[in-house]
Parts: structure tokens; sequence; C-alpha cells
């Protein structure tokens, strides 16, 4: 089959041609956005989930929405040990400046973009050569007195109140995505929480939209007690047998194609319903197939091939940036689960290894640094990637 008309999209944070099984969680947002542009309160919102299923594609397509409604809308993506205020100093800027195409009053967005440019330039150090100082990009004077004390939970509850003012100005609201949620530093996300207390106290038109991994609930609770009740808290997971089917049938339709009953079963088993592994199989089966429809031989033949370019991209280039001991300790967890996607006991895996459970603690936490694990609850351990014990095992 002609490879130019491939339909499918495997990619980090690639929309894929059919957005299946998010139904439920686009309609939430519906919603939200309704409410807060018409004044009545609103929880922020938490996305969670392993590796692979999606929340980034869904950030993105929550942002579309928001844009679409005229709201502000700024997107960023945190990163371990990196401080907050530039990346979320430049979302909220361009929040901002969607709002200012829509706002009557010009001296009120410059002086919104004058706060938000005070609090951006706390980012640089005060001892900084003036060389070496970062500069926002904002072309317009600074504010200041208001978001620049330099202590960021205070400067974040005033930047949200003053850019939630200028939403409501217009009669919308904005809404700031923020991606891998559990790499910020202990002080934003404690900063980061108290903002969005005070945004549901006052009810300024101001959303807040986290994504990242099934963990982030445990960091944001171990940084305020309240956070429990401060955001609404949505797992992400597989999609289910319906929802991938729809996922591979519905492109494939709109380039004159179909897949047998035998190749989607085929290609659902091989998935696991994980979004990514439905784009990268669905992929590779099309270049196999000869005509259509694309049967379950042609699942058969491709698998191999998607499961190699898998091994060396998604599954590869996380292994390698695992130590030695990082590696035994990933090993060593796989073969307790038998290469099934599920927790483990930390006591079993050190029994396991014939190691102390102290001895395999820095193992452990800088594999959680890394990204590669997470602690389901106390005294688990299991994968953030689906399908990597059972990648660790197929290893020669």
């Amino acid at each position: 089959m002609d490879p130019v008309r491939n339909p499918y999209a495997p990619g980090a944070g690639q929309r894929p041609p059919e957005l299946a099984g998010r139904d439920r969680e686009v309609d939430a947002f519906d919603v939200v956005l309704e409410r807060v542009a018409r004044g009545r309160p609103e929880r922020s919102l938490v996305l969670t989930g392993l590796r692979g299923v999606g929340k980034t594609v869904l950030l993105g397509e929550l942002r579309s929405m928001a844009v679409r409604a005229g709201w502000g809308a700024g997107k960023l993506e945190a990163r371990p040990d990196a401080e907050l205020r530039r990346p979320l100093s430049a979302a909220l800027h361009r929040a901002v400046r969607d709002l200012a195409v829509h706002h009557r009053a010009p001296d009120r967005v410059e002086e919104t973009l004058g706060v938000l440019k005070a609090f951006a330039l706390k980012a640089a150090a005060s001892d900084a050569k003036i060389k070496d100082r970062w500069q926002p990009g904002i072309d317009v004077p600074v504010q200041h007195g208001r978001a620049d004390s330099g202590d960021i939970e205070i400067d974040l509850v005033e930047l949200f109140g003053v850019c939630a003012e200028l939403a409501a100005d217009v009669g919308v609201g904005i809404a700031l995505l923020i991606d891998e949620m559990q790499d910020l530093r202990v002080d934003d996300v404690s900063a980061l929480c108290a903002a969005c207390h005070e945004l549901s106290q006052s009810g300024a038109p101001l959303v807040v939209v986290g994504a990242g991994l099934p963990h982030l609930p445990a960091v944001l609770s171990a940084s305020k007690s309240y956070s429990e009740r401060l955001f609404r808290y949505v797992m992400i997971g597989q999609l289910d047998r319906t929802d991938a089917d729809l996922a591979l049938t519905v492109p494939a339709k709109r380039e004159d194609a179909e897949l047998t009953g035998a190749a989607l079963e085929a290609l659902y088993e091989v998935s696991g319903g994980y979004p990514y592994f439905v784009q990268a199989y669905g992929k590779a089966a099309w270049d196999a197939a000869v005509q259509s429809p694309i049967d379950a031989d042609d699942v058969r033949m491709a698998a191999p091939e998607a499961s190699a370019e898998l091994a060396v991209g998604f599954f590869g280039s996380r292994y390698e940036r695992a130590t030695p001991a990082e590696r035994e300790y990933l090993q060593g967890m796989a073969e307790i689960a038998e290469g099934r996607d599920e927790p483990v006991p930390t006591s079993k895996l050190a029994t396991h290894l014939g190691r102390k459970p102290s001895s395999l603690s820095p193992a452990r936490d800088s594999l959680l640094r890394k990204g590669l694990v997470f602690s389901a609850e106390r005294g688990w351990i299991a994968f953030t990637v689906p399908h990597f014990g059972r990648f660790l095992l197929g290893r020669d």
C-alpha cells in the first residue's frame, strides 16, 4: 500500500488522525470553559498516566479548545531542576497576547504585560552581569510593585490574579497547561498549589491543566495537604478494544482502506491498547500490506519491524540513560513481574537481587528522578513506560 498515504502518526506529542477514547475528558473541559466564562467556580485539572497514553496530545487538544473559545492559552513543559519562572512567563505572555486581540483598552494590556515582565525578570540572579541577565522579550515598561518580591509563592498568586483580571475584562478565561508537572521543583509545586487555591477562592477565570506520571497526585499532596481537593484528577489509560479499533479504522477509511476483524484483534493484542503503540503498529501494518484490506498476516509480518523501531527509539533511548546498577534494578523488576505492566514490591526485588533494601535505594532514587519508574504506593515500584518489562526480557 502507498506509504505516502499512510494515515498513522506515531510521534511524541503528535496528534493522531483520530483522537479516540478521550471524549469524556474533552467534554468535561468544554464544561469547564463554559462555567468559568459564566463566572462559576471550577477546579483546575490534573491528567495522570504512563508514558505513551497520550497526555501531551490531550493537553494540546484542550489548548486548542480554549483558543477556539476565545480564551488566552499558554503551554509549557516542566524540566527537572529548572525553575518555573522563565517557562511560565513565556506561556502567560502567549496567553495575554491572545487576549490582547479582543481587549479594547491597550493600556490595560500593557499594564498586565508590565507586571508579567517584572515577574519574569526575577528569574535572573540579582548579582548577574548585564550581558548574562535573561530578558523575557516583553517590549513594555516594567510595572514594579506586584509579582516581583522574589518569593515565587507570593509572586505567582499576584501574577495569576492580574492576568485573570484581564481575562475577566474580555469575558473569557486563561488556560495554563503544564506538561511533565511531576518534574517541577518543590518550591514551585507549593507556589502553584497556593496560586490555584487563591483562584478557587476568588473564582478568578484562570484554570491550570497539568499532566504528569501516575505519582503526580502524591507530589502535589506532599506539597500542600489541600491539593487533594484543589484539583480534579483524571487518570488517562490505554484504550479499550472499541476505541482502539476506531483509532485504526477511521483514518484508514479516509484513505479508502480497511482492516479485517482479525487484523484489528492482532493489533490490539500487540499494542495493548496504548495509543502510541496503536499508531506505531498500525503504521507498520499499513506499510507491510500489499493491498486493502489489511489482514492479520500483514500485522504479523509488520510486528517485528515495529517492535525493533520501538526498541531503539521508545525503549532503548530510556534504557541507555540508566547506569549499570540502575539496569540491574530494572531487569529485576521485569523478571519479578514476568514482563507484565504491574508494580512489584521493593522487598521482593531486594530478595530477588540478593541485596539489602538499603543498598538499592540509590539506584531507585536515581531512576525516580530520571522518570523511568514511579512509586505506585509505599513499598512498591513500577515502570513509567508500558511494555518496558517485556522489552527488557526480550533483549539478548
